[in-house]
């Protein structure tokens, strides 16, 4: 299970904890994802400003995006603890969030998530070029699990959803 679970998340190793995860300089990785794919700054539509706090929450909890529509993400650690910001599919982010507990020094950079230290910012920015609802949540081992999640609403192409953010 273990082994399945590290050969389909595709480039992780152990090393999570409190580290810093700084994104190594260079080109980012565009792997298409059921929830989007990497964005280029040039191609961002709007920002959207997410906060984190130790009562592990988001504000906002809920987004909505366009479909096709670039996001800025922008990432306010409030807290005095190491948080994070990872978007995907509920069952993704649930077998994931497991893994965390079972191994808390992973360590992983994808584009699609972002480690924040206590009293920093991050920054993602992502295209959802798929509707559906997706997720956001901070996956560190006991954040998942007290309720650190937030839904993102990507309406399909030509709709009009009230946007949030």
């Amino acid at each position: 299970m273990t082994a399945a679970f590290l050969s389909s998340t595709g480039s992780l190793a152990l090393a999570h904890g409190s580290a810093l995860h700084a994104k190594p300089p260079g080109k980012v990785k565009k792997e298409q994802k059921p929830w989007g794919i990497a964005g280029d700054a040039r191609d961002v539509t709007r920002s959207v400003t997410a906060s984190m706090t130790d009562d592990m929450r988001f504000s906002p909890e809920r987004t909505e995006v366009n479909q096709d529509e670039t996001v800025r993400f922008v990432l306010k650690n409030q807290g005095k603890l190491m948080h994070e910001f990872v978007i995907g599919a509920r069952k993704d982010l649930e077998e994931h969030a497991a893994m965390m507990v079972k191994f808390q020094k992973m360590e992983h950079d994808e584009p699609y998530m972002s480690h924040v230290a206590p009293g920093k910012t991050g920054e993602i920015i992502w295209t959802f070029n798929r509707a559906g609802e997706f997720e956001f949540a901070c996956l560190i081992a006991g954040h998942f699990q007290s309720g650190m999640v937030g839904k993102i609403n990507v309406g399909r192409s030509g709709d009009d959803p009230s946007i949030t953010g």
